[in-house]
């Protein structure tokens, strides 16, 4: 819904300002607040190097009340030891403080620090302190707000990523909103990004935590741009309780339709990650159907979506189906290698064994198009999955090659 952001959401305000981290000039400070203690449920990246954010992180957010998060882009604050430590606590301890002059009190671990940017640097905590200082007067419900908080969190983005719902819960009108940022450093290892979902819905904190990680498995963790998994990964879920709603319970309607619509707007959001992969000029769906398991269909998935010569052909709209049928075949997943189909963009261009006959240039024109959709059969069960990734350019060397620099 292009008239609400996270913002939108009632009892949350946000903001971003530029503090002095990014050389640029653009915002690298950036806040998401409830006005009330809100349940809070995350998870965070499975890499073994991890920042120092998602340690403190996963610390805080384990006893289900979170008030606010503090991010700032451009420094990951990762491989920075007990400094790093030290510094993303502060980062919590001086939101918690600040706030406190808005009437909003709470404790420093109420507050989820986030970093992102590039590995190995100090936080330079002057600028971050003088930053928060100046940001937490500014922060605001209107839409403007949101939009700076989804600004303040990109890092090599070329767009901001958003998205939003309503739903009625029995007689009540409940918001859902989020915004994300990610475009390299993208691989499904949880959470493949920053995101933030916001809700005025009721939910106890273990449904929350249930519904954040079946949503993360079936969204961002079907997100592939380079098979790097980030140190700084994350996605967390706030509901502050205010839209007052129908208890829920594992088995309410209410429940699943809530769950529903969490789903709905972290896929929005997931899609958009892969659409502005770095150096994309394409979103690519890569969908697997017909699979044993769906382990197997994932990583049949998988194999298809980070294959650089399946990339690369993307990009250049070469109709050279061989690369998605050859990629499910050496992933390892099962399949009845007779009956194996495959589509692209709704043509069929193989099946029971042999190429179905169709013009090659009908094909190439489904290739070319922004939005590539390549389905692979393995003809052996009923599981399925459906993978997000993007085209491989030139533009993503480059991009990587002078990252640091």
């Amino acid at each position: 819904m292009p008239d609400l952001n996270i913002t939108s959401v009632p009892g949350f305000m946000a903001g971003a300002l530029h503090c002095g981290i990014k050389a640029s000039g653009k915002p690298d400070m950036a806040m998401l607040v409830s006005d009330r203690p809100a349940t809070a449920a995350a998870v965070f990246t499975t890499n073994k190097i991890v920042g120092a954010p998602v340690i403190v992180g996963r610390k805080h957010v384990e006893q289900g009340k979170i008030i606010g998060c503090v991010v700032n882009s451009g420094c990951a604050n990762v491989c920075t030891g007990k400094r790093g430590l030290s510094d993303a606590e502060k980062m919590c301890s001086l939101a918690a403080e600040h706030l406190s002059s808005r009437g909003i009190h709470g404790e420093l671990n109420q507050f989820l620090p986030f970093s992102t940017g590039i590995i190995g640097h100090y936080l330079p905590m002057q600028k971050v302190a003088e930053g928060i200082a100046r940001l937490v007067p500014q922060l605001g419900s209107t839409f403007d707000h949101g939009e700076q908080f989804a600004q303040g969190i990109l890092t090599t983005d070329t767009c901001t990523k958003q998205a939003a719902t309503k739903l009625k819960l029995g007689d009540t009108v409940v918001t859902i909103a989020g915004a994300c940022k990610g475009s390299g450093m993208i691989a499904p290892k949880m959470a493949t990004m920053l995101a933030y979902i916001a809700t005025d819905a009721d939910v106890p904190v273990s449904l929350l935590r249930r519904a954040v990680r079946l949503t993360a498995e079936q969204t961002f963790n079907c997100v592939t741009v380079d098979q790097h998994t980030s140190t700084s990964d994350a996605f967390v879920c706030l509901a502050n309780g205010r839209a007052e709603n129908p208890r829920m319970t594992l088995q309410s309607r209410h429940y699943r339709a809530f769950c529903d619509a969490l789903l709905d707007v972290a896929d929005s959001l997931s899609r958009q990650i892969a659409a502005d992969g770095e150096g994309a000029t394409k979103l690519v769906t890569i969908e697997v159907t017909g699979a044993r398991t769906a382990a197997e269909a994932k990583i049949a998935a998988m194999a298809i979506a980070n294959s650089p010569l399946v990339k690369t052909a993307i990009h250049g709209g070469d109709p050279n189906w061989g690369r998605f049928v050859s990629a499910a075949g050496y992933s390892g997943a099962s399949m009845n290698v007779d009956r194996v189909r495959c589509w692209v963009g709704g043509i069929e261009v193989f099946g029971r064994g042999r190429p179905t006959g169709v013009e090659l240039s009908t094909v190439e024109t489904a290739m070319k198009a922004w939005h590539v959709n390549i389905r692979v059969d393995l003809a052996i069960g009923l599981e399925s999955v459906r993978i997000y990734t993007c085209d491989l350019s030139r533009e993503y060397i480059t991009i990587n090659a002078d990252y640091h620099t």
